[in-house]
């Protein structure tokens, strides 16, 4: 997409854009806000976490220097509670085991409404993981977005199993792109 600027954030710089994101979530998710979940709260808090997170990045799209999308996520530590709520049983205990180096968890990758389908997310996406280290990138899409699951599927990401990260959380499909 022509005219967007990319800026990358790590963690001791993103509160001077915290308030962005906050902005772009809740244009986003409008209609669910109501939701514990969704609510920008807990939108916040999520963030809050993986700024805490050895490996934090994030991606700030621009368009006529207004805020239109995002990207984050962080490098998955050993003692991670990522795969706690995998309900697939998978062949391998090792595909989720983590050493602090083997998997980037990409948390949010959102763009508004009007740049869907224009190839923003992309570059926003591609954008966070130029010169990532780990060996894999996880994600997680809401069970109830195939569309969604199709794109990054696109993008040559295979489906690992289905999770629930916390309690009130909707069923997700958890995704994996291999990064070498």
């Amino acid at each position: 997409m022509d005219g967007l600027r990319l800026e990358r954030r790590d963690a001791s710089d993103l509160d001077d854009v915290r308030h962005e994101l906050l902005d772009v979530y809740a244009e986003i998710y409008a209609d669910r806000l109501g939701e514990e979940f969704h609510s920008i709260e807990r939108f916040d808090e999520r963030l809050g976490w993986n700024t805490e997170v050895a490996g934090f990045g994030a991606v700030v799209g621009y368009l006529d220097d207004i805020p239109v999308g995002y990207a984050y996520g962080c490098t998955l530590p050993a003692d991670t509670h990522w795969w706690d709520g995998l309900w697939t049983p998978v062949p391998e205990k090792s595909a989720t085991t983590e050493t602090g180096a083997h998997t980037f968890a990409l948390s949010e990758l959102k763009v508004v409404e009007k740049l869907r389908g224009t190839g923003a997310a992309r570059q926003v996406h591609d954008e966070l993981l130029r010169g990532r280290s780990e060996e894999r990138v996880t994600l997680l899409v809401e069970r109830d977005h195939p569309e969604a699951r199709a794109l990054y599927e696109g993008w040559g990401y295979r489906w690992f199993g289905e999770i629930m990260p916390f309690p009130d959380a909707p069923l997700y499909d958890a995704m994996m792109l291999d990064l070498r």
